[in-house]
């Protein structure tokens, strides 16, 4: 197969970048933080991401270029690269490009989003992405939209596009007491899931509040500071309910 030309010169904003992350997809990883994103999740530890000009403005080559730098390590640990954000669908563009270059380089690379935006921007980027690690918050519409400020339908027709491609793909679910935490609702969820056969694995993250000083930092309201972190307890429950 070919590798994918790409054009070098595409310029977007990158909030920041991590060169050893361990959570972010298989193996050591560099994980580049896109600056955008259009959910306004409650339990967001990065508000400091949604701004799409609160990072700095860079090329693909450039991110490229560093990314290089580390090659050797990631692959030897089975790693590679993990776009994230933010959400790195809020550039479309940008983040054809970085995964057609990454594609290029030979890096194994993961694409870590809500899924929000159109099929006609999803398809493509999929088409260049080896692992899809999808942040589904919940399957009830009503709570989804309430958490997020979006609607839950686009998330799901990324899956479904997800599906129709094959490319393999994580569910992540952030286990919020009093609010993701309806027995009803997560079973549903758990039997929406199991009709995909690219579904690889159920990640149950638990809510915690580890960034909420940013919503300081930035004014704003922090309206989950009185929920707890789920216990293990709770956690091995929803687990359960989720495995494949």
């Amino acid at each position: 197969m070919v590798a994918p030309s790409y054009d070098p010169s595409t310029t977007g904003y990158v909030h920041s970048v991590e060169t050893g992350g361990m959570v972010d997809g298989p193996g050591i990883r560099y994980v580049v933080f896109f600056s955008g994103c259009p959910l306004r999740c409650k339990y967001c530890h990065n508000p400091d991401t949604w701004r799409l000009k609160g990072g700095h403005q860079t090329t693909v080559e450039e991110v490229l270029r560093d990314m290089k730098k580390y090659q050797s390590y990631l692959r030897f640990s089975g790693g590679g690269v993990t776009i994230t954000g933010g959400d790195p669908f809020s550039q479309p563009r940008f983040l054809l490009e970085l995964l057609r270059a990454c594609k290029h380089a030979g890096f194994h690379v993961c694409l870590d989003t809500a899924g929000f935006a159109a099929p006609d921007t999803v398809r493509p980027a999929l088409a260049h992405t080896d692992l899809l690690l999808l942040d589904v918050k919940s399957y009830n519409p009503a709570v989804y939209k309430e958490l997020t400020g979006v609607a839950l339908e686009p998330t799901l027709q990324t899956l479904r596009l997800a599906q129709e491609m094959g490319v393999p793909t994580w569910i992540r679910f952030v286990l919020v007491p009093g609010i993701t935490d309806d027995e009803d609702d997560i079973c549903a969820l758990a039997e929406f899931l199991r009709g995909f056969s690219v579904i690889k694995k159920v990640e149950v993250l638990p809510f915690h509040k580890l960034g909420e000083f940013k919503w300081a930092e930035l004014g704003l309201a922090y309206e989950l500071a009185d929920i707890p972190p789920p216990s293990e307890t709770e956690l091995r429950w929803a687990k359960r309910i989720l495995e494949l």
